[in-house]
This record gives C-alpha cells, structure tokens and sequence, in this order.
C-alpha cells in the first residue's frame, strides 16, 4: 500500500476515484439513512472540476483503495473534504494512513475541519482518535444530523 496524489486530468484515476466515492458514500448514506450526499450526486466532470486536492491509497497493483481530498476553504484551515474507503477494505487502517498523510502534507495548518453524518459511527471514532472534537451539529434533513469537528 502507497499513498499518492491523484491526477484528476487521467481518465483513468478519476474513473477509479469516481467508482471508489460511490460504493463508500452509498454505504454512508445507508449508515445515516439519507440518499442525498453530495459526494453521489458527482459526475466524472463535477469530480475533476471540484477544486479539491485528492490523495489516494493505491495496492501494489494500482488499485485505489481509498481516498482523501482536502481543500483549503478559509485561511489558516484546512478542509478535509471526503474521505472513503472501499467496503472491500474497511478494518485495514487505510483511513487513518490517509488521515497521518494529510498531517504529514499540511503539517503547519492552525486548524483542521472535517464534517461527517452523526450516525457514521466508523468515521466519527476516527476523528476523535485522531483529536478532532465535535463543535457543531446541524440537521440537514429530518432526523439526519451532520457533525462538524475541529482540530487545532
């Protein structure tokens, strides 16, 4: 397993990222019982449009098993944008692997921001776990609630 940054302009990597978003974030949105996630409403196009840095962990034979983007949205913060791995690949570390290659790429950033349904019980332990603390919860359709964290 090897992180790398994604190249978007390769049809074939977006592909694989596009395929890689779907299968995770269709998972989330049964884990918090709402179909509306951004993230499935991408197209090809919208995903290498998005002006997000992606970073993807990839198997020896080029697979991409999982992925981060970050985006720098306010100054002196850095916006952890998706994060996904393919169900294939759950319990195997690959989410906290990308999560200490974030650090290591943005290792001077004041602040952190990331945002993940409530119910995502997975994705939630591994914000705290990495000392991300819960500053606001916003309900975003009836009975789904989406939690932001901070990290300083």
């Amino acid at each position: 397993m090897h992180i790398q940054a994604l190249a978007l302009d390769e049809m074939e990597t977006v592909s694989q990222l596009w395929r890689l978003q779907h299968v995770a974030y269709r998972l989330e949105a049964e884990i918090i019982g709402f179909q509306e996630i951004p993230p499935l409403m991408d197209t090809i196009e919208t995903l290498q449009n998005c002006g997000e840095t992606f970073y993807g962990c990839m198997d020896a034979e080029g697979e991409l098993l999982g992925a981060v983007a970050v985006a720098k949205e306010e100054e002196n913060t850095l916006t952890i944008t998706r994060m996904m791995v393919h169900p294939n690949h759950f319990r195997q570390g690959i989410a906290a692997a990308l999560m200490s290659h974030v650090f290591e790429q943005y290792p001077h950033v004041p602040r952190y921001i990331v945002s993940t349904g409530t119910l995502n019980q997975p994705a939630v332990n591994l914000y705290t776990k990495f000392g991300f603390k819960p500053v606001e919860v916003v309900q975003i359709a009836p009975g789904v609630e989406l939690t932001t964290f901070h990290k300083s």
